[in-house]
C-alpha cells in the first residue's frame, strides 16, 4: 500500500506458514466499537448502480473513505473510466462488513480490500477475482509487503517489557484494540502471532481467534476502532493500552522520530496539522512493540460486471509506466503530500494471481 521495505517473498510465506493460529474470521461485531473516520456523506451507504448502465461502482474500506484521500479517490477514477469507457462512483464507507457485502452482493464491480477481506468475499462469490496489487520499491512482487503493527503509548511502554525487552506475555488483561475481524493486518495477522504465542502455554492451551474479539480469557475489554485510524486513535486517546494498525494506513498522520521504520522499538508522532480523527490527539506519540509483514491489498474486481475485454484494458493502464509515474497516485514519499500510495523507488501496480493470497488464506485454517 505505501512504503514497502526489502524483503523476500519466499521468507514472509515461510513465516506465514509457521504462524499458529486457528478459527475463522468472521464479519460480525465485537465487543466495542468506536469508527473515528471522516467521510464524504454525499455517497455513504449509496445504491449501487446497474453496471450495464455506463456506470461503475467502486466501493472502499473505511481506511480510504476519509477526506483526505478524495484527490487520490478522484485519480483512481478517473484512471478506470479512461480504460473502461464508464463513469466511476465511489462508494464510501465506515464499516468493513458494508464494503464486503456491497461486493459479494454484485453492487459494486472493484474493490479496494485488504487480503482478508478479500478472502471472506471471494469464498461468497466466486466471480471476485484479485486485479492488481502495488508492487515493492524493487517493482515486482518480491517485496510487495506492508506491516501490521502491535504499538503502545510512549509513557507506557514498561508495561509492556519483561527485563528490558517487549514481549507478548504482557498483554494478559489489558484493554485491545483492533480494527475489524475482518481486517488482515488489523487482526488476522496479528491474531495469529498472538495465538501462537500463547497457546503453547498450558493456561492458554484452548485460547482460539473468537476468544480474541472480546474480553474474557487474555483481554480485559477488546475495542474495534472500524479503521486503522480508529484503532489508532483508540489507543492514543486512552481508551486501549494496546493496538493493531498498519504502517500504511498511518502514514498520512504519523512521522518515524526515533528508530528504525517498522521495527520494534521505533518511535512515531502525530504530525502537525494532522487530518481527522488525528487532529484530536496531536504531537501523541506511540511505539511499535511488534510488527510483522503483510501481503499487500489487492484491487479487486467482479467478473461478473465487467466484461474480460474491460478487465484486461483496466489491467493495461493500471500496469502502465503512465500510471506508475501519476503522483497524484503513487505520491513522491519525500513531497510531504497525503495520498493512499507513496513512490521512493519503483513501486508499481502489478498484476497478481489468487494463489498469491494462500499464506494469508492459511491464517484462517
Amino acid at each position: 500500500m505505501m512504503k514497502k521495505y526489502g524483503l523476500i517473498f519466499t521468507v514472509l510465506m515461510g513465516l506465514f506458514l509457521l504462524i499458529a493460529c486457528s478459527g475463522e474470521s468472521n464479519t460480525g461485531t465485537a465487543a466495542n466499537s468506536n469508527d473515528n473516520t471522516t467521510n464524504d456523506s454525499s455517497t455513504e451507504n449509496k445504491v449501487a448502480v446497474d453496471e450495464s448502465s455506463g456506470e461503475i461502482d467502486m466501493v472502499w474500506y473505511p481506511n480510504e473513505s476519509g477526506s483526505d484521500m478524495k484527490t487520490a479517490r478522484d485519480e483512481i477514477g478517473a484512471m478506470i473510466e479512461e480504460a473502461t469507457g464508464k463513469t466511476v462512483n465511489h462508494h464510501l464507507t465506515t464499516d468493513y462488513a458494508i464494503a464486503i457485502e456491497t461486493i459479494v452482493n454484485n453492487n459494486s464491480a472493484i474493490a479496494f480490500m485488504g487480503a482478508q477481506g478479500f478472502i471472506e468475499a471471494q469464498n461468497r462469490n466466486e466471480n471476485l477475482k484479485p486485479l492488481v496489487v502495488t508492487s515493492g520499491g524493487s517493482g515486482t512482487l518480491d517485496d510487495a509487503v506492508y506491516y501490521s503493527w502491535l504499538a503502545v503509548n510512549l509513557d507506557e511502554q514498561d508495561d509492556f517489557k519483561v527485563d528490558g525487552e517487549f514481549t507478548l506475555d504482557t498483554l494478559h488483561e489489558k484493554t485491545m484494540s483492533f480494527v475489524s475481524n475482518s481486517s488482515t493486518s488489523g487482526f488476522v495477522v496479528p491474531a495469529a502471532d498472538i495465538l501462537g504465542h500463547y497457546q503453547p502455554k498450558s493456561d492458554f492451551a484452548d485460547l482460539s481467534e473468537t476468544d480474541l474479539m472480546e474480553g474474557g480469557p487474555l483481554f480485559s475489554q477488546v475495542l474495534f476502532g472500524n479503521s486503522h485510524q480508529g484503532s489508532a486513535v483508540n489507543l492514543l486517546n486512552g481508551r486501549a493500552d494496546v493496538a493493531a494498525f498498519c504502517d500504511s494506513c498511518l502514514e498520512n498522520y504519523v512521522e518515524l522520530v526515533e528508530g528504525e521504520a517498522n521495527t520494534v522499538g521505533a518511535i512515531y508522532k502525530v504530525k502537525d496539522g494532522a487530518a481527522e480523527p488525528f487532529n484530536t490527539v496531536p504531537e501523541a506519540e506511540f511505539m511499535i512493540m511488534h510488527a510483522t509483514p503483510v501481503l499487500n491489498a489487492p484491487f479487486v474486481v467482479n467478473h461478473e460486471l465487467l466484461s474480460e475485454e474491460e478487465i484486461q484494458k483496466l489491467k493495461d493502464l493500471m500496469t502502465s509506466d503512465e500510471v506508475a509515474n501519476n503522483e497524484k497516485i503513487f505520491v513522491p514519499a519525500d513531497s510531504g503530500n497525503s495520498g493512499l500510495f507513496f513512490k521512493s523507488a519503483e513501486e508499481r501496480f502489478v498484476e497478481v494471481e489468487n494463489e498469491w493470497f494462500d499464506p494469508i488464506r492459511e491464517l484462517s485454517n
